[in-house]
């Protein structure tokens, strides 16, 4: 079934409009717990409390403040904050094409479909916008409003749909140069192709299916037993072994990848044979 479209607009391009809808281009398939206290097994609820004190404090009585330095508020009023609310617009203003190979990864944050909508004669429009972004190799960079929040999005053609990326604005972006990492670090010739040759040997063509949440599993196992009624033994946790020498384990995963592969070739030899 269809995802329920969650924002209808259109895209301007140029002098061009094609209507649109916003859906969902992914689920959460999280396992999610409620929280019980541990002795009376007694279901725990949260509540809004004014501080130092146990009043619960409706909804309707909440203001939001915003702390200028430790301790001190400016308080804000739902209309004051609706005053400087982004317009209710309903168009996604394309503002540039560009590379896709030029946006970090980390600039993306989640991703939608956008369907034509079909009633308001958009199929047309839709189709050329996506195949002159493909046969340009191009991608959209516009920016729109939805649910009181500015998004900056990418807008990219896949297969038959266009899907679109809300981004973080560059200054959401936290700036790596005051970790802790490593600087310029000499490696011996052969420490950089033995370590080549193991990225080599673990290099595969992208296949998404190939990936499973394997934690999600065990995790649902560990429900399904406890519901049986079955005793849970928990095995200690091994630490993972400090590396002494950097060659030596490069060199032994290598070889424990080439014989991997090895026991991976026959079968999938048989698999094109027997499919053939």
């Amino acid at each position: 079934m269809a995802p329920r479209a969650i924002w209808t607009g259109s895209i301007s391009f140029g002098l061009v409009n094609v209507p649109i809808r916003l859906l969902a281009a992914t689920e959460s398939k999280d396992v999610h717990f409620h929280q019980f206290e541990a002795k009376t097994r007694k279901r725990i609820h949260n509540k809004r409390v004014a501080e130092g004190s146990n009043r619960e404090v409706s909804f309707d009585r909440v203001i939001k403040g915003y702390e200028t330095s430790k301790g001190r508020y400016v308080m804000v009023e739902p209309a004051e904050l609706e005053s400087v609310e982004p317009g209710q617009s309903r168009t996604i203003e394309i503002e540039d094409f560009i590379d896709l190979h030029e946006v970090d990864p980390i600039y993306f944050e989640h991703a939608y479909y956008l369907t034509p909508d079909t009633g308001r004669g958009a199929d047309r429009p839709y189709a050329l916008l996506r195949d002159a972004m493909a046969r340009t190799e191009k991608v959209a960079i516009g920016r729109f409003v939805m649910r009181t929040k500015q998004y900056l999005a990418c807008i990219r053609p896949v297969d038959r749909v266009l899907v679109l990326e809300t981004m973080y604005f560059h200054d959401e972006i936290r700036d790596p140069k005051a970790l802790d990492v490593p600087g310029k670090v000499k490696f011996s010739p052969k420490e950089l192709q033995t370590a080549g040759r193991l990225i080599d040997s673990l290099t595969t063509p992208w296949d998404p299916r190939r990936y499973k949440d394997t934690y999600r599993a065990r995790v649902l196992k560990l429900i399904r037993a406890k519901g049986q009624g079955k005793e849970i033994e928990v095995a200690e946790r091994k630490q993972p072994e400090r590396v002494a020498d950097l060659m030596a384990a490069l060199e032994a995963s290598v070889a424990a990848s080439r014989k991997k592969t090895t026991k991976r070739t026959p079968s999938s030899s048989h698999t094109r044979r027997k499919a053939s």
